[in-house]
Formats: structure tokens, C-alpha cells, sequence
């Protein structure tokens, strides 16, 4: 079985508390990227005497040992539920290819984990509804649970109290996202953070047009990002001198977003700049 786990932006993203267990209450909405993908083969037997998972991937460097992967500790949360099932095929092998930037806010790793838990649903047979699947892919990360529906969705709690949002659609909007090489590991994005409820509800924001979202729809940690990293900032004004109808950085970094509703135009960034423009 081959899957393609696709990538989000985030529309909005607020740090509303911090909470007991270090987790922080957020309020964002994510919105799927079609366009940009990994790719994940699952298949049973994992070939390799005394080893029921076996991980290997190529395209972009991962940037943790294979044990540490997102994908194996998706197997190993199946495996731990059903053993026999894993018994019965003779493991599994995973292989990632790596397409997404990492470190770039886009979720790459969570949707990956997804496609896993989703993909071993159906290589070993488990019948496991969504509803079902979700309180796995809840112990990997605060936005994996949203790959399994994969519509745009209303983010609160850390991000894994979802519900679906169809006041928000970009079909017909060109979406061109900018990487600068720099990367943001989420820890140190949200060190600088002081978290505050916004004064106006986000959903009351992004059922505003478009054009509308500069200066109201905000992501906070755009502020002390940019302080550390200008170059975030000088990228997102690039994208407004490119005729962006709205601009922000998804999640916490360290990828911009324009949208756009003609074709942008896609080059003059440096070389070493990661960019993906499609429609959406």
C-alpha cells in the first residue's frame, strides 16, 4: 500500500493558555495543502527475522534516528493494541519518502504519522472507524488528528479538539509557500510566547473575505519570530509585493504563505529557498 499525506497551512493561529501538563490551549484553523506531499509504502512481512517494524526512507534527510520517527512510534502504538495482528502478518516494513521540509510548520511529520495508522488499518485488517483511529494519532502530536479527516477544521484544546469549519473555502486561490533555509523547532517557537485570548473569536475572522484578513487574522507567533529571524519577515513582505490578497507563517514556522487570487509569480527567490505554488 502506497498513501500520500498531504501538508497544512494554519489561518489564524492564537496561544490562548498554558496548561498544567506544558501543552498550550490554542485556537487555529487547519486548511489541507493538496499539492504537497510525501509518500508512505506499508507492507506486511517486515523481512527481517526478529524485527516486527522496519522503517527506511529516502528523499529528504530525516532529522531524528529512525526510532524517533513519527511513523515508528505510530507503528509501535498499533502494535502495543494488537499484537497478534502484527504476529499474523510477520511485521511490517514502512518506507517514508521525505518531500515536505521539516521544521517548516507545515505538519509534515504528523501527516505522515497519520498515514501510517491509517495505512495499518487496512494492512493488518483492525476495521478501526476514524472516530476510532483519532485517540491514537492524539498521542503523537497536537495536529495529527486532523490528517484523518483532512478538511479544513477548527483547531482548539493543543490543537486535537476539532471540529469541521465550511465557513472558510480558498477554491479558486492560488497558495504559493516560501521556506527561507532556516528552520524552527517548535519547543523554541513557543518559549517566546506570552499567551492571550484575542479580542475578536477567530471563526468570526475567517468568515470575513480574504482581502479583509491583513492585520485582523493573526498567527502570535509571527511577532517574536520575526524579531529572531528577520528573514520571515522579509519574506512575507515579498509575498505582499507579489500581490498577495493575505500573507502569514504557518503554524509556528518557519515557512509563509500567500494567497493569491491570479497566478503568482514564483521566481526571483534565492536558491536555496524551498517553494511550492499551486491552486487550490
Amino acid at each position: 500500500m502506497i498513501l500520500f499525506p498531504n501538508c497544512k497551512i494554519n489561518l489564524g493561529l492564537h496561544i490562548t493558555a498554558r496548561r498544567p501538563d506544558g501543552y498550550h490551549e490554542i485556537e487555529t484553523l487547519f486548511y489541507p495543502v493538496p499539492g504537497l506531499c510525501d509518500a508512505v509504502e506499508i507492507l506486511p512481512d517486515s523481512g527481517v527475522p526478529g524485527q516486527d517494524i522496519v522503517f527506511s526512507s529516502t528523499g529528504l534527510a530525516v532529522d531524528c534516528p529512525a526510532d524517533k520517527n513519527l511513523c515508528v512510534k505510530a507503528a509501535r502504538l498499533l502494535r502495543e493494541a494488537f499484537p497478534e495482528r502484527f504476529a499474523e502478518v510477520g511485521g511490517v516494513r514502512i518506507h517514508l519518502y521525505k518531500h515536505i521540509p521539516f521544521g517548516a510548520g507545515l505538519g509534515g511529520g504528523s501527516a505522515d504519522a497519520t498515514a501510517v495508522l491509517a495505512g495499518l488499518n487496512e494492512v493488518l485488517s483492525l476495521g478501526l472507524a476514524t472516530e476510532e483511529l483519532a485517540p491514537y494519532a492524539a498521542r503523537l502530536g497536537s495536529d495529527t488528528v486532523f490528517f484523518l479527516y483532512n478538511i479544513p477544521m477548527l483547531g482548539t484544546g493543543r490543537g486535537e479538539r476539532l471540529e469541521p469549519f465550511p465557513g472558510v473555502d480558498l477554491k479558486g486561490c492560488w497558495l504559493l509557500l516560501v521556506k527561507p533555509d532556516v528552520g524552527v523547532s517548535t519547543a523554541e517557537a513557543y518559549s517566546s510566547i506570552t499567551p492571550r485570548v484575542p479580542s475578536v473569536p477567530l471563526a468570526d475572522t475567517l468568515r470575513l473575505p480574504v482581502e479583509s484578513w491583513r492585520g485582523a487574522l493573526a498567527n502570535d507567533f509571527e511577532e517574536p519570530l520575526f524579531r529572531k529571524l528577520p528573514v520571515l519577515g522579509e519574506v512575507k513582505t515579498g509575498l505582499y509585493r507579489r500581490g498577495a490578497a493575505y500573507a502569514a507563517m504557518s503554524g509556528s514556522g518557519s515557512t509563509l504563505f500567500g494567497l493569491f487570487r491570479e497566478r503568482p509569480d514564483t521566481g526571483g527567490w534565492p536558491v536555496n529557498y524551498f517553494t511550492h505554488a499551486e491552486r487550490l
